[in-house]
């Protein structure tokens, strides 16, 4: 069997190789596909927010053609039911006997890749049908509880306009997503490709990068990454800085948050900073890879106020303004 030293090099080129391919179809967009990468080695699940057109579907279908692996996408609408996303029991005929039994016929949720588009259109008796199979790994429905093949991974949208008549996701359920991604318009250079791209008509053809068995072993090394006791103590520190009533919280936390973030903010941390240093070909983790995860991980666990939103300042700002501080006092 290899040694994680060699597996850790194999993952560092793997992902130059990942990137590489998905850059055929993806332009620009490094740091969302960075974080997406980051999410599926980490064995955990996603939510992205972007507005329509920014090839949210497109990456992550490219992602599962890279990976090798089966993709389901499922337009999440106010009338759809659990049902239609885990699986239902039909009665189905034997051809040889003529009698007739229930069969459980499996729903999209039997995917690697389950993209779960604009999540928040969706009544939370089915969003939690999703969020429970995304927990426990399983899906139960009736009288069965079936296991999720692995990897599973989850990419859940939602379009941050037109709010009306949604249901959105509330904080305990937000928490169960390692990272939040945000999708921006691309740079002007980026945009003239696309342009190009799109228009041409040239099909572009994908290759498979990474096996399934190759994802799956490098899922169990991250696990494995070091990580010394003050990078421990740093993203603990960070954690607690965000809840207001924490005596070390800055002024600022108190007077513009209503919640701070719980452990599994932490624990994301520490597992999204070991898949960084992979990514990055270490073996050990930093201060640095830390902070370089507060965003993604933080931004959907933490509230504001009444204070901060009656000033326009929202989760990223505050995020912002706390590594500053954090970085004067390590300074």
């Amino acid at each position: 069997m290899e040694n994680d030293l060699i597996i850790a090099e194999k993952l560092a080129q793997k992902t130059k190789e990942l990137k590489a391919e998905l850059g055929k179809v993806i332009i620009g967009q490094e740091d969302v596909v960075e974080q997406l990468l980051i999410t599926l080695f980490a064995n955990a699940h996603c939510f992205m927010i972007g507005l329509p057109g920014l090839a949210k579907t497109l990456m992550v279908s490219s992602l599962a053609k890279v990976l090798d692996l089966s993709f389901k996408r499922v337009q999440f609408t106010p009338d759809l039911m659990p049902s239609d996303i885990t699986g239902t029991d039909i009665l189905q005929e034997d051809a040889e006997t003529g009698q007739r039994k229930l069969v459980f016929r499996k729903g999209p949720i039997f995917a690697n890749i389950l993209l779960a588009d604009e999540i928040n259109r969706t009544p939370p008796k089915t969003q939690a049908a999703l969020l429970e199979a995304m927990q426990e790994r399983q899906v139960t429905a009736g009288r069965h509880t079936l296991k999720l093949e692995p990897p599973f991974f989850v990419l859940a949208t939602q379009n941050p306009i037109e709010q009306e008549g949604t249901y959105p996701l509330p904080e305990a359920q937000l928490d169960r997503f390692m990272f939040s991604i945000k999708v921006n318009y691309p740079e002007v250079e980026d945009e003239l490709q696309i342009l190009k791209a799109t228009t041409s008509g040239v099909r572009t053809d994908l290759n498979s990068v990474l096996s399934r068995d190759e994802l799956l072993q490098l899922q169990a090394l991250v696990k494995r990454v070091p990580v010394a006791d003050h990078v421990f103590e740093y993203a603990l520190d960070f954690v607690r800085k965000t809840r207001p009533t924490d005596p070390k919280a800055p002024l600022f936390i108190k007077e513009s948050l209503e919640v701070g973030a719980g452990p599994r903010a932490g624990q994301n941390l520490i597992l999204g900073a070991k898949a960084k240093a992979l990514i990055d070909g270490r073996q050990y983790v930093t201060c640095d890879d830390v902070e370089a995860m507060t965003l993604p991980v933080l931004r959907h666990r933490i509230a504001t106020n009444f204070n901060a939103e009656a000033e326009s300042i929202d989760a990223d700002q505050i995020i912002h303004r706390l590594k500053q501080e954090t970085q004067k006092t390590k300074a």
